[in-house]
């Protein structure tokens, strides 16, 4: 079986910047205002109570501006570059035992928190065992070591993550990183503003400040972006075509979110799995791409976009409203009636209204029984699933913890195990793809310098403030 190496996969469009004139250089000063619809309560990178790889039941994820969040104020020990290679960070060199059971991280040299205490193994040991408590981790002088009872080929892609960026805990609710900047003013929820840390080991910023405005929707963002009150919003799918006609920069990342139909359990008996099936079958991905969300994202069969796994292409995102009329009357044949299922969606969300609709009509015509709904509890629900990672093992790892289907640990890393891998989860049938969308921002034509990472956050360490004169 021949090895497959996903990182040759990652086109370098991962990357995107808004770079800056001929006539032009980096300047140093000015403070970066900051919108975004997530309003994070807690700053600790391992907070679980604040997911950032799962949107919650609703369509809005939230899960890529609270990543970008906790990544200017921390650091990883590892970062995955824009073709998906894993690169030092605060972590200079690593090696693994024979197995992939035991790893040694060695850490840089001469790395300060943001209150002046220096980065030691100890603490970050003590960090990562905050976020992964099922870890054994523990300081060896100026290394980390990480051992596993069985393999854990992919750690390095899984200390890229945000969540196992390295915190100093104090005994206030703030804690301490090593990012570019640090914060001097919070309010959880509503606002924060993070200053540039002037002795940052990587080179301090060029920004002196940024504010960070949190709760805001879509609208209200570009509103702000429109009247000069804000220098970098989300922008909706949908709402990327018309922004970009308005002159504005628009940053779009590959498709880096998974939009899907997640049941609440598995499914119980052959005729409700078929029934499953055919409500797979009945929906227009393609409809909802070209008319709702303006021909935003791909129509998705797979759990993982095409550029992430190589394969996505080969499941077929066709409707076939033949197959799953049949399917509904061979379970119609024997249960003498089709139940009808309540599909959950965010009811502070338009799109996610007219989205369930559709899919709804679609399942009528075949035969199905949906009825929208913005109750808390659904047997189905729409959602948004911010992907993990760029490493697509790491990615399917966390998409089957959210299915709580376990997913087998992968030792050859071959495309054969991970297509494998992939269709056991999409055979639980506890997900329903529908489309792989991309992340996008809107940007003033001042804001120099934007990169968007591989997992779809942005980078503001190399930004910095212009004229905005062309």
């Amino acid at each position: 079986m021949r090895r497959f190496d996903w990182r040759w996969l990652v086109v370098s469009s991962l990357l995107l910047a808004f770079s800056a004139s001929a006539e032009t250089r980096p300047q140093y000063g000015g403070t970066l205002r900051v919108a975004m619809r997530a309003a994070p309560a807690s700053l600790d990178p391992a907070d679980g109570s604040q997911a950032d790889s799962f949107s919650g039941y609703s369509f809005s994820g939230t899960g890529f501006a609270r990543r970008s969040v906790m990544m200017l104020m921390f650091d990883t020990l590892v970062a995955i570059d824009n073709n998906a290679r894993i690169q030092p960070s605060l972590a200079l060199s690593w090696e693994s035992a024979p197995g992939f059971r035991r790893w040694q991280v060695h850490l840089r040299h001469g790395v300060k928190f943001d209150d002046g205490t220096p980065l030691t193994a100890e603490i970050a040991a003590a960090s990562l065992r905050s976020a992964n408590p099922s870890w054994k981790v523990h300081a060896d002088g100026d290394s980390v070591v990480i051992e596993f009872e069985s393999a854990d080929p992919e750690l390095l892609a899984e200390l890229a993550l945000a969540r196992n960026a390295i915190a100093k805990r104090n005994n206030d609710a703030r804690p301490s990183g090593t990012g570019p900047f640090y914060a001097v003013d919070w309010e959880p929820g509503k606002r924060l503003t993070l200053a540039a840390q002037e002795n940052y080991w990587g080179g301090r910023p060029f920004l002196d400040r940024i504010e960070i405005e949190m709760g805001m929707n879509f609208r209200d963002q570009l509103t702000a972006l429109e009247l000069g009150k804000a220098d970098l919003v989300e922008a909706a799918p949908e709402q990327v075509h018309r922004v970009s006609l308005q002159g504005l920069r628009i940053a779009t990342s590959q498709p880096d979110e998974l939009l899907a139909l997640l049941f609440s359990r598995d499914a119980v008996s052959p005729e409700e799995k078929t029934l499953r099936e055919a409500l797979a079958l009945s929906i227009e991905r393609g409809s909802i791409r070209s008319v709702l969300l303006q021909g935003a994202g791909q129509p998705a069969a797979s759990l993982l976009p095409n550029w992430m796994s190589g394969y996505g292409f080969v499941f077929s995102t066709d409707a076939n409203l033949q197959q799953a009329r049949s399917d509904c009357e061979q379970v119609r044949a024997t249960l003498h009636s089709i139940p009808t299922w309540t599909l959950g969606y965010d009811g502070s969300d338009a799109l996610a209204r007219v989205i369930a609709e559709r899919i709804a009509l679609n399942a009528r015509d075949a035969g199905l029984s949906l009825q929208p709904t913005t109750a808390a509890t659904a047997d189905l629900r729409l959602v948004r699933i911010p992907l993990a990672s760029a490493n697509p093992w790491v990615a399917l790892g966390n998409l089957a913890a959210l299915m709580e289907t376990p997913v087998a640990k992968h030792i050859g890393g071959s495309i054969e195990e991970l297509y494998a891998a992939e269709q056991s989860l999409l055979a639980a049938q506890r997900l329903i793809p529908l489309l792989h969308l991309p992340v996008s921002y809107a940007a003033a034509v001042n804001l120099n310098g934007l990169q968007i990472r591989p997992d779809g956050t942005w980078n503001l360490a190399g930004a910095w403030l212009g004229s905005g004169k062309p």
